[in-house]
């Protein structure tokens, strides 16, 4: 049973500077009220994908394979977006870079979103590409889930699913700024609200409601702080201290140790939600992408 708050990066002069600047250029541009214009303003905050990561299409995703992949350590990615925004083409270069630092293949999940396909559509199809893997002969000790935001918090749902059904777990699992609890219980929602630059309460309330289309907030494969996390996988929880969303990767981490698990918590003194997204701009996020990277590699694979 672990517990890590320490040992995180400490935020310098010139990373507070940085983000400020790269806060000052997202702000220029007010989010739109059409989700459909939303979804194309969310993907320009992507960069392209490295040269030397490979990119294949392939059933129910993509498959992205860096240089330094070694054997079948394979990652199963789940992106953020509220369930209702978020592509290949806003987090792409991110999750190739998670992948290179965990020298591993990363499928990303192209799973169906809300409102068009409320719950449970993301999460069957997190469901179907695990399995997925598995038959095509990925040893589970071979593989490692990982997700932002919404895509961290269907991350551990999928987790909770996938044991339920009585399939074999992954080796380890990694969320960052994980949405854990739709019911937005969590004391941060409120005391950090001026504090966050990311994340605003109607935007929250419209992909909320457009994810849940009646179903109860608090059903554990929409909420998985509501769920039995007996039996789960080490997971890393990496998140910034100002993100309303800190209460929910608190209470997740404190979770999985209560029930005798692995909840690693680390929470990077001044980052904003999901600062993985902007690493060609974030020295903080290339350092945030590096150890989750290290991380995954140190418990998947027989540790490599």
């Amino acid at each position: 049973m672990t517990s890590t708050e320490s040992g995180v990066p400490v935020m310098s002069a010139s990373d507070a500077a940085e983000l400020e600047e790269l806060l000052t250029v997202l702000a220029a541009d007010e989010w739109p009220d059409d989700i459909a214009e939303a979804r194309q303003f969310y993907d320009a905050w992507g960069t392209p994908i490295a040269d030397d990561i490979v990119v294949e299409r392939r059933p129910g995703g993509y498959l992205l394979t860096p240089p330094n992949a070694e054997g079948a350590r394979t990652g199963l990615y789940l992106h953020g977006g509220g369930f209702v925004y978020g592509s290949l083409r806003s987090h792409g270069a991110m999750v190739g870079e998670i992948a290179r630092a965990a020298r591993c293949r990363m499928f990303f999940v192209d799973y169906r979103r809300a409102p068009e396909h409320p719950y449970p559509a993301a999460l069957d199809d997190a469901v179907a590409a695990y399995q997925g893997l598995l038959a095509d002969g990925t040893a589970p000790s071979d593989v490692v889930f990982t997700g932002d935001s919404a895509g961290g918090g269907l991350m551990l749902s999928t987790l909770l699913k996938v044991r339920d059904l009585g399939l074999p777990l992954p080796a380890a699992a990694a969320a960052v700024s994980p949405w854990t609890d739709l019911t937005g219980s969590g004391e941060t929602h409120r005391t950090l609200a001026d504090e966050d630059p990311m994340l605003s309460q109607p935007v929250v309330a419209l992909v909320t409601a457009s994810y849940l289309a009646g179903t109860a907030p608090t059903d554990p494969y929409v909420s998985p702080l509501f769920g039995d996390v007996t039996g789960l996988p080490p997971v890393l929880i990496q998140v910034g201290s100002r993100e309303v969303l800190l209460s929910d990767a608190e209470r997740f981490a404190a979770a999985l140790r209560e029930a005798g698990g692995t909840g690693e918590l680390e929470v990077w003194s001044g980052m904003v939600h999901v600062w993985h997204l902007h690493h060609a701009r974030l020295g903080k996020a290339r350092e945030a992408v590096a150890r989750l990277g290290d991380w995954l590699r140190e418990h998947s694979g027989g540790a490599r």
